[in-house]
Order: structure tokens, then sequence, then C-alpha cells
């Protein structure tokens, strides 16, 4: 089968059967990727998904668009990036044309799928983060880095709230625990 096809059916599928957005979408296309199509290794993957994630934008597409560019180039990652938006488009498309905002909260059946999907959505979002955590070798010793940063995020003081300026610091951290580990060598 063509790679370009196989880029857009894969992050369609991705795209069509994900709900909770980006984070819920990792674990199922690193699945994908990694494990599946073996297009990246898993090492590749989670510096793919570091700078996805400290790109503006929607999660998903970024990592679409780094995978299918990694790929294919720009023509594999316009048609990976397709693949991921398509899905919801045509979903809100096709609610916007079929039902109105009182059919949807007000219908048992619908509020009832929603509120089964929640649950889900929660293990969806856990799941990579305990195998970036694995994967980027947290141990009980560094686990306190994100906990507090996640503590930070979440108290919305300003300011300090602000997840840009963990990125910042977090690169800045790494550069200078590089930069440390590297003088240790030259000795």
């Amino acid at each position: 089968m063509n790679i370009y096809w196989q880029l857009f059916a894969s992050f369609f599928k991705i795209g069509a059967f994900t709900f909770g957005g980006g984070w819920a979408m990792i674990s199922i296309i690193e699945r994908e990727i990694v494990d599946k199509h073996h297009w990246i290794e898993k090492d590749d993957f989670l510096d793919l998904l570091a700078i996805a994630q400290s790109l503006p934008g929607i999660l998903a597409v970024n990592i679409a668009t780094a995978v299918g560019d990694k790929m294919r180039g720009m023509r594999g990652s316009i048609l990976a990036a397709a693949g991921t938006i398509l899905p919801s488009f045509l979903i809100i498309l096709a609610i916007a044309i079929f039902l109105t905002p009182d059919m949807i909260k007000n219908n048992r059946v619908i509020s009832s799928i929603f509120m089964g999907i929640r649950p889900a959505v929660v293990a969806l979002i856990v799941a990579p983060v305990l195998t970036s955590a694995r994967a980027a070798k947290l141990s009980w010793k560094t686990v306190w880095i994100p906990l507090v940063v996640a503590l930070m995020i979440s108290l919305d003081l300003g300011f300090v709230s602000n997840p840009i300026l963990y990125i910042i610091l977090g690169a800045l951290g790494g550069y200078i625990f590089w930069k440390i580990g590297r003088r240790g060598v030259r000795r």
C-alpha cells in the first residue's frame, strides 16, 4: 500500500476513534506509528512528542505533522495532519446539520454516551503520562518536578501559572544539566 495513503488512513483512524483531545490520542498514535507500522523508534516518538507539546496548536495535529514530515516531507505532513483533522470536522459538521444544542442536552441517550466516554478519556490521558514518565526515566528522586509544575499551573497564580515559564525553565535546566555533564566528561 502507498505510504501516503497509509499515513492518511492511520491518522484518519486515530482522529475518528479518539475522544478527549491530543493527550488521549498519544498512546494510540504511539501504538500505531511505533509498534504497528515501525515508522519511527520510541525515542524519536518521545522527542517528537516533546516538540509537539511545546508548539502552539493542537497536539495531535502537531504530532501527525511531525511524523508525516519525518516519513515523507511536506506531502507526508499535510496528509497526516489532514487525516487527523478530517474526522473531527466531519463529525462536527454532521452534528451541526442534524442536532441542535437542546437536542443533545435533553436527549438521555446522547447524554449517557458522553457521560460514559468521560472515564475512558481520563484513562486515555493518564496512560501516555505514565508511559512518558517511564520513558523519561523518572524516578522517585525526580518525580517531584512534574508534580510541582502541575500544581503551580493548576493554582492559577498569574505569571507563575503560565506553562511557557516552565517550558523555558525546563529547557534552561536541561541545558545546564547537559553542560555540567559535558564538563565532567572532558576532565
